[in-house]
């Protein structure tokens, strides 16, 4: 078969303003725990898209680990490749697809790190295996070969036991946004797509054609 042949309806649902909440933030929770009610794998998984030195996307997938304070929250190596990109240039962009849903949501704005007493608790609550790799990964540098890796597991383990503390170098974004649009597939690939975008205080909403 052609990947061009691969299709597929959409059938599921629709979005209209009237149904839609006025505050994006809403909206994202009730699609949220919509997507862990129909047991969408990884529903807090999301593309995060950042910007290089030379101006150019770069993207990967990671965990949102909490929606407050008007914002969502990811953690991270702040030496890694998105950190450094963040810390110059803080505006990113994420995508959540929740394909059992036929929905998308992409989300535009400024991340900033949490507050230490944030990231502390979070790297608190880590299973004991995550706290140590966090201080054994040198993230996104070269290393020789996987058995260096866990040599330098091994050798944090020794040195911290069970009681890691957190890192310096590791911690939390918070994404505030400005701009949230929510996509739900419809038949003959005229999909809703509604935009909220943040003015004078408050969120507008447009209607977008697919």
């Amino acid at each position: 078969m052609s990947i061009a042949d691969l299709r597929q309806e959409y059938m599921l649902a629709g979005l209209s303003e009237a149904e839609a909440q006025r505050d994006p933030m809403a909206q994202f929770e009730r699609w949220f725990r919509e997507a862990l009610d129909a047991g969408v794998p990884l529903a807090n998984a999301m593309t995060l898209a950042t910007v290089t030195a030379e101006g150019a996307p770069d993207a990967r997938v990671v965990l949102l680990k909490g929606v407050e304070s008007g914002g969502f929250v990811f953690y991270t190596n702040y030496a890694s490749r998105k950190g450094v990109q963040l810390a110059r240039q803080p505006a990113a962009c994420l995508v959540f697809l929740w394909t059992l849903l036929e929905r998308q949501v992409r989300i535009e704005g400024v991340a900033e790190k949490v507050p230490v007493t944030d990231s502390d608790a979070y790297f608190r609550s880590r299973p004991l295996g995550s706290r140590l790799s966090a201080w054994a990964s040198p993230q996104s540098e070269p290393v020789a070969d996987r058995e260096t890796l866990e040599r330098a597991l091994a050798d944090m383990e020794n040195r911290y036991g069970t009681e890691p503390p957190r890192p310096p170098h590791w911690g939390g974004y918070r994404l505030t946004p400005h701009a949230i649009e929510f996509w739900q597939g419809r038949e003959n690939r005229l999909h809703d797509r509604l935009l909220y975008r943040r003015r004078n205080g408050g969120w507008t909403i447009e209607r977008l054609a697919p």
